[in-house]
């Protein structure tokens, strides 16, 4: 017979043991071998008691999604934008309000003849937020490259859907705060340099109530457009963004589908006096729906209702391919 192993209840645990007795084939095999000294470990009792307390109300969980985008622009401790996309950011800033300081600027000499040119007017309304060069072409949708390249894809890829849907977070308040973040950086830049710009004329040039009567409905207008042209780039942004796991294919891919189709539709329009065509691109449709709803001069000869239905189906398109995606993404790494 073997003697029992011992323990020491005051011993240290070490987490080691040591064998003692070593059997063989036939009893006469035994050998026998150092008896243990220590404890070789303990059983715990693990109870698991649920937590009863006070979830946080439902405004203040989006909020926590909206602001870590939004505040990472300025602030550390939210989503690290990169220095390059701080910088474009900054520039497009500044150079948006270029109109702003032309009008300080011939306000202040007293040129009448130059402030026509940089006043606010129908034509001037439309261009700050729907011209083609250089607004449409390399501020607007690069911002909206930048900022829609890794807000879903990333999510995706490296498994932060978990940290969101592993919470009391549904799919509509997650896309839902995703969107305002990408669209409220955008308005900052377009809508906010609007208000500037028409701001600064009324301030510098003394204008009376009668001139703000006729010109604010006009402006209004050219604020609905700013909207649409903000919930189209980034509903387009975004389901690029959800189909993709990185962050370089949406924002190249919205770039393409932009000024792609911009391009195609203007070379079929020179081959073949047809400007139909121009349903397809975003900012076409965009562009022609402000140029009928502003009152400047129309440059497309299809009806403009077109344009609109093309603008509301494109967005329809858009949103639908976000929510399906949304919709798949698991509380796992995909």
């Amino acid at each position: 017979m073997t003697e029992e192993p011992t323990f020491d209840a005051s011993a240290p645990i070490t987490g080691k043991g040591r064998m003692d007795t070593a059997w063989g084939s036939d009893s006469a095999d035994q050998a026998t071998v150092a008896k243990p000294k220590a404890k070789t470990g303990q059983v715990f009792e693990q109870v698991y008691v649920p937590w009863e307390g006070t979830l946080n109300p439902r405004w203040m969980r989006n909020w926590a999604i909206f602001r870590h985008h939004v505040l990472g622009i300025i602030r550390k401790g939210h989503r690290p934008w990169g220095v390059p996309t701080k910088l474009v950011l900054i520039f497009v800033l500044i150079a948006s309000m270029t109109d702003v300081a032309l009008t300080l600027l011939f306000a202040v000499i007293g040129e009448p003849s130059l402030y026509e040119l940089w006043g606010v007017g129908r034509n001037n309304l439309y261009a700050h937020v729907l011209g083609f060069f250089p607004r449409n072409m390399l501020f607007y949708p690069l911002v909206a490259a930048l900022l829609v390249g890794g807000v879903i894809s990333e999510d995706r890829s490296n498994g932060t859907s978990a940290l969101y849907f592993s919470r009391p977070i549904n799919r509509f308040d997650y896309v839902g705060m995703k969107f305002l973040a990408v669209a409220t950086i955008q308005s900052l830049i377009i809508i906010g340099t609007l208000f500037l710009y028409y701001f600064a004329d009324i301030l510098s040039m003394g204008r009376g109530w009668a001139w703000i009567l006729d010109t604010f409905p006009m402006f209004l207008t050219t604020v609905f457009c700013a909207l649409l042209l903000i919930i189209t780039y980034t509903s387009i942004g975004l389901a690029l963004s959800s189909v993709s796991r990185g962050k370089f294919f949406p924002g190249i891919a919205l770039l393409a589908v932009l000024l792609g189709t911009k391009t195609l539709a203007a070379i079929v329009e020179g081959l073949f006096d047809r400007s139909i065509l121009y349903l397809l691109s975003p900012y076409d449709s965009l562009a022609h729906v402000g140029q009928a709803l502003i009152g400047t001069n129309v440059m497309y000869n299809h009806p403009w209702i077109w344009s609109l239905v093309s603008v509301i189906a494109i967005n329809a398109v858009s949103l639908y391919v976000l929510s399906v995606r949304v919709s798949s993404m698991e509380v796992t790494r995909e």
